[in-house]
C-alpha cells in the first residue's frame, strides 16, 4: 500500500465520517477537504508505526465535535482494512498507523514496474512555466554565481516537468547596453595593445576573443575608424562570447529551449505595447519630460521612470516588455533566478507585476541566490587564470567533474551561502556526499548482477517474508519518495531531492549490512532472496531517478 492509496482511504473513510454526522447528501468537500488535507508523515520514532496523521483536529471543529472523539472513530474504520496491522490514537487526536509487513512490501514490486514513472506527479499538469535562469551576460565566462542557477535551475526544471508542467527553458541574452559597450572598448583595447579601459573586463579571455575577431572578420580591420573598429569587435565578439557560454553549459548538462535577445525587446516594438498596455489601465503619468510607471500603487518605495527625459529608455522598460511578452507567449507562471545583488530588485518587478493585472508570486515568482566559495585545503580557490577577476565554470569542472559539480551546487538551499570543498569532493569515501549516492546506485546494480549469476531472479515475489526492521525502514524512506519530489517542485527547492537520496543510500548500506539477496554457500534460493531483490532493485531505481532529476548519472560500476 502506497502513501497515495493510505492517504485515499483515509479519505474514504472521513466522508464516511461526514455522513454519519450531517446525514445523507453531505460530503467532506463541504469543510473544503480533499485528499491532499489526508497527509501522512513518518513518524520520528518508528516504534509509533509506519505513518502518523492529524487530520481528526483538522476536521472535529467543523463536525461540532472534539479530535480524539474523530480519532476514535477513524481507527474503528482504519482496524478494518486488511493491509493495515494495528493503529493506535496518541495525544490530542492523532493516529499511528502500522501496516502489514505484505503492504508495506508492496512497494518495492509497484516501483519497479513504475520504473522511472515512480515519483511522478500532476501538480502541475496543463501548466506552461517559463524558468528563466543564468542569464549572464556575454562579456566572458559563467562565473561561480551563474555556475550555481546553472545546477539549480536545470534541476528545478526537471522536477517541475516530474509534476506535469509543461516548462521551457529560457535564457535571457543581455546584448543591449552599457556592459556590451565596456566588453568591446576592452577587446578592442587588446587588439590595440592598449592597457584595458578602467570600467572595461580583464583577463586573458580578452585577448584570446580579440585574436579570434581577427582571425574570423573578412577584411581589414586596422584601416577602419575607431568607432567601426569597435563595432566590429562587439558584433562578433558578443557571438563569440556567447556561443562559448552555450557550449560550457551544454558539456554541463544545461541546455535551454530559448535564447532570448534584449535587443529584439527595444527594436521589436515590445517595450512600447507594454507601456500603452499601462497607459489603458491607468498606471502610466508623465512628469520633468519622462514617463513613469506609478509603481508605488502596488507597494513600491517609489515610482520608476520608464522613458527617461532624454527619450532614452531606462532598465526597468526592458522588464516590463520582457514580462508582457512572455504572458503573451502563453506563459501561465514565470520563474527568474537571480543573484544575491537583486534582493532590491524585487518589489518593482512585483509592483509591476501587479500593475498589469496579474498575481505576484503567482505569475511571476524571483528566486534569489547566494554566493558561491569554492575551496581547497580549507583555503580559497585563487582566481581563474583565463577569466582574471573570477572563478568560473572550467575551474569547478576540471577540479572535480560534472556530476560532483553539478550535485554539490544543488544540494544546499540556494538562498544560502554555499562553500564547497574541492578535496572533499575529490574522495572516494562516505564524506563525499555524492560519492556516496552513486556508490550506493552502483552497489544495487552489483547485486543485482551477482543475483543473476547465483540463480536468484524476480520470478516470486512474497512481500510479507520482509519483516526484518532494516527493511521496514527501507521500505518507509522509498514510499518518502513522491512526496519528496512534489515539494521540491511546490517549493522550488531541488536540494530536497539531494538530501534525500542521501537518505535512502544510508538507510540501503545498513539493510545491506544486514540482509542478503544471495544465498551463502549451498543455501537453496528461496522466494526471500528473490523478494529481497525486488527491494534491491526498487531502491536502485529511486536513486537513478532522484539522481536524474539532478542531472547527476548513476554509474553501475565503481
Amino acid at each position: 500500500m502506497t502513501p497515495a492509496e493510505l492517504s485515499q482511504s483515509l479519505l474514504d473513510l472521513v466522508n464516511s465520517l461526514v455522513v454519519r454526522r450531517r446525514g445523507e447528501g453531505a460530503e467532506i468537500a463541504d469543510l473544503g477537504l480533499n485528499v491532499a488535507d489526508m497527509s501522512l508523515e513518518r513518524p520520528r520514532n518508528r516504534d509509533h508505526g509506519d505513518w502518523a496523521s492529524s487530520v481528526a483536529m483538522k476536521i472535529a471543529k467543523p463536525l461540532g465535535t472534539n479530535p480524539r472523539a474523530v480519532a476514535a472513530e477513524l481507527v474503528t474504520g482504519l482496524e478494518a482494512m486488511p493491509e493495515v496491522a494495528s493503529v493506535e490514537m496518541a495525544g490530542p487526536g492523532f493516529i499511528n498507523i502500522r501496516l502489514e509487513a505484505s503492504a508495506a512490501g508492496a512497494l518495492a514490486q509497484t516501483i519497479v514496474n513504475a520504473g522511472t514513472g515512480y515519483g511522478t506527479g500532476h501538480m502541475y499538469d496543463g501548466i506552461k512555466i517559463n524558468l528563466e535562469f543564468v542569464s549572464a551576460n556575454p562579456t566572458g565566462p559563467i562565473h561561480m554565481g551563474g555556475v550555481r542557477w546553472a545546477a539549480v535551475g536545470d534541476s528545478l526544471a526537471r522536477v517541475l516537468k516530474a509534476e506535469g508542467a509543461d516548462v521551457t527553458r529560457e535564457y535571457y541574452f543581455n546584448d543591449h547596453g552599457s556592459q556590451i559597450d565596456r566588453f568591446a572598448r576592452s577587446v578592442l583595447a587588446a587588439y590595440l595593445g592598449e592597457p584595458t579601459p578602467e570600467d572595461g573586463y580583464g583577463g586573458a579571455y580578452i585577448g584570446d576573443i580579440a585574436d579570434k575577431v581577427v582571425e574570423i572578420h573578412d577584411g581589414d580591420i586596422a584601416g577602419l575608424p575607431r568607432e567601426e573598429q569597435q563595432e566590429v569587435f562587439r558584433s562578433i565578439g558578443v557571438d563569440l562570447m556567447f556561443t562559448e557560454i552555450k557550449e560550457k553549459l551544454h558539456g554541463f548538462g544545461v541546455d535551454f529551449d530559448v535564447f532570448f535577445h534584449e535587443d529584439s525587446l527595444h527594436e521589436s516594438g515590445a517595450v512600447e505595447r507594454a507601456i500603452a498596455r499601462l497607459r489603458e489601465l491607468g498606471h502610466i503619468f508623465e512628469a520633468e519630460g519622462a514617463i513613469w510607471l506609478r509603481t508605488t500603487t502596488f507597494g513600491d518605495d517609489r515610482d520608476r521612470v520608464i522613458i527617461r527625459s532624454n527619450g532614452e529608455p531606462a532598465y526597468i522598460s526592458g522588464d516590463l516588455g520582457y514580462y508582457l511578452n512572455k504572458r503573451e507567449r502563453g506563459f501561465d507562471q514565470n520563474l527568474i533566478m537571480l543573484g544575491a545583488d537583486h534582493h532590491g530588485y524585487i518589489g518593482r518587478m512585483m509592483a509591476m507585476v501587479e500593475a498589469f493585472g496579474d498575481v505576484p508570486g503567482v505569475n511571476l515568482q524571483i528566486l534569489i541566490g547566494q554566493m558561491v566559495n569554492l575551496l581547497k585545503g580549507g583555503e580559497p580557490v585563487r582566481m581563474s587564470k583565463r577569466a582574471g577577476t573570477i572563478v568560473t565554470l572550467d575551474d569547478l569542472v576540471d577540479a572535480v567533474g560534472v556530476d560532483a559539480g553539478r550535485y554539490s551546487l544543488v544540494r544546499s538551499s540556494s538562498d544560502s551561502q554555499l562553500d564547497i570543498d574541492l578535496d572533499l569532493l575529490g574522495k572516494r569515501t562516505n564524506e563525499n556526499p555524492v560519492f556516496y549516492v552513486q556508490y550506493a546506485h552502483a552497489r544495487t546494480s552489483s547485486v543485482g548482477r551477482n543475483a543473476a549469476d547465483s540463480g536468484v531472479d524476480r520470478s516470486a515475489f512474497a512481500p510479507e517474508l520482509l519483516t526484518h526492521d532494516s527493511e521496514s525502514a527501507l521500505l518507509g524512506v522509498l514510499q518518502e519518495y513522491p512526496r519528496v519530489v512534489g515539494q521540491a517542485a511546490e517549493l522550488r527547492e531541488p536540494h530536497r531531492i539531494a538530501r534525500y537520496i542521501e537518505e535512502v543510500a544510508g538507510y540501503y548500506h545498513r539493510w545491506y549490512d544486514s540482509c542478503r539477496v544471495i544465498p551463502l554457500g549451498e543455501e537453496p534460493v528461496t522466494d526471500l532472496h528473490r523478494t529481497r531483490l525486488w527491494l534491491n532493485d526498487a531502491t536502485g531505481q529511486v536513486i537513478r531517478n532522484g539522481l536524474g532529476l539532478l542531472g547527476v548519472s548513476a554509474p553501475e560500476r565503481m
